[in-house]
C-alpha cells in the first residue's frame, strides 16, 4: 500500500508544528536547536511529498532539494553546537535565559 500524499503532508505540518513547539517553549538551547533541526526536516519531508504528486521527469527535483537542505542543516548544526559549547565553557548554563543578557 502506497502512502498517499496528502498524508505525507499531514505528517510534515504535525513535525513541523511539533518543532516549532519545541523551539519556543524550551529553555534548554539544545532542545531549541533540536526542535529547529525537527522543523527543517519536516519542510524536507514536505519536498518529498510534493514530489509524489508531480510528473516523473519533475519529481527528481523534489527530491534534491532536501539534499542541498540536509547539507545546510548539518553545517548550521554543527556552527550552532560549537557555539553552544563556547557559551557553555563561560556560563557554565545551556539555558537560554541566561544568554538574555548577552543582547547588545
Amino acid at each position: 500500500m502506497e502512502l498517499q500524499p496528502i498524508f505525507i503532508q499531514i505528517l510534515a505540518l504535525v513535525l513541523f508544528a511539533i518543532g516549532i513547539l519545541v523551539a519556543i517553549t524550551r529553555r534548554n538551547i539544545i532542545f531549541v536547536l533540536m526542535g529547529v533541526e525537527l522543523a527543517l526536516n519536516a519542510v524536507n519531508l514536505s519536498f518529498v511529498g510534493f514530489s509524489k504528486t508531480l510528473p516523473a521527469e519533475l519529481s527528481v527535483a523534489g527530491q534534491i532539494i532536501p539534499l542541498f537542505s540536509i547539507a545546510i542543516a548539518a553545517a548550521e548544526a554543527c556552527v550552532g553546537f560549537a557555539m553552544v559549547i563556547l557559551i557553555f565553557r563561560n556560563r557554565e548554563s545551556i539555558d537560554a535565559d541566561s544568554y538574555s543578557n548577552m543582547r547588545g
